[in-house]
């Protein structure tokens, strides 16, 4: 079974949905019905699922993706897909100008609050009922006062929902240390964690977090590509530490050099008073 992916904001959740027999693609925006009504998206990816038997006569559904609604590879619920957007749905659809003077006044709003968090993006629904505001906040914020005036000054339902900095990044839109634009304004769907162990199996760490870091100040998403390469070729030589024989002579390793596979062993002094020898040695070496 196909689903398709659906966002309803840059930096909201992607949640699946049944196309039905609809013919979608890639960039669609369509109509859909969530839980709190009805909503237009936009199709960013499609996904396959496999109903599978639990016993007793029930079932569920597991998806292949990263991006299921739950943070599970299990979904109970999958709506349909209503129809594709029409022009009449698109004209409903709240413009960019009146987006940014909701964002000015929620702006304004937390600054006479004295509120640690920065309004990045807001999003009206399809029906006009809720206003959603997306915010970054180093730390947990009690915005009942602030939702308070919101709900006054707009007349409808008001979310704020958190997002990270990350996400920021990805709304915002910048250019890498590449020279192009940012990965995640781009081909990136899913936001992968990142971590300063991966910087150390490339051996890179040792450029600093500056040179590691994008521009959202966090290590960048480009570190992940190549992760499991690396991991692959680094579990193919033996670790630091590891006592080897090399042509007769005993050592330790004690460096890497995963691209090129080969590795630093130290050799004891042959003679009183002499140093220890570091030699690189290709693990292909015999291979060749």
């Amino acid at each position: 079974m196909r689903l398709a992916q659906i966002q309803f904001a840059p930096w909201d959740k992607i949640y699946n949905f049944d196309p039905c027999d609809l013919s979608l693609r890639m960039g669609d925006r369509v109509v859909v019905k969530t839980d709190l009504g009805l909503e237009v998206g936009e199709v960013v990816d499609f996904v396959e699922a496999e109903v599978k038997e639990k016993g007793g006569g029930e079932f569920e559904m597991v998806i292949n993706s990263s991006f299921d609604e739950d943070g599970d590879s299990k979904s109970k619920d999958i709506k349909p897909v209503l129809r594709l957007a029409l022009p009449a749905d698109l004209e409903k659809i709240i413009s960019e100008e009146e987006k940014r003077k909701a964002i000015d006044f929620c702006r304004l709003t937390v600054k006479r609050l004295d509120l640690a968090m920065k309004v990045v993006d807001a999003h009206y629904s399809y029906d006009g009922s809720r206003l959603t505001f997306a915010f970054i906040a180093d730390n947990r914020v009690d915005f009942r006062e602030l939702v308070k005036e919101l709900t006054r000054n707009f007349g409808k339902t008001i979310r704020l929902q958190q997002i990270g900095i990350r996400d920021e990044a990805r709304l915002m839109g910048d250019y890498g240390h590449c020279g192009l634009k940012l990965c995640c304004k781009g081909h990136l769907k899913e936001l992968a964690s990142i971590t300063s162990d991966m910087a150390e199996v490339q051996q890179c760490a040792h450029r600093g977090s500056d040179r590691l870091s994008g521009a959202c100040g966090r290590l960048m998403c480009c570190l992940g590509y190549e992760d499991k390469g690396y991991a692959d070729l680094r579990s193919k030589m033996p670790a630091v530490g590891t006592k080897v024989n090399v042509d007769g002579k005993k050592g330790v390793v004690v460096g890497h050099h995963v691209l090129k596979q080969s590795v630093d062993v130290e050799f004891p002094p042959e003679k009183e008073g002499d140093r220890s020898v570091v030699a690189e040695i290709d693990l292909n070496r015999n291979k060749k």
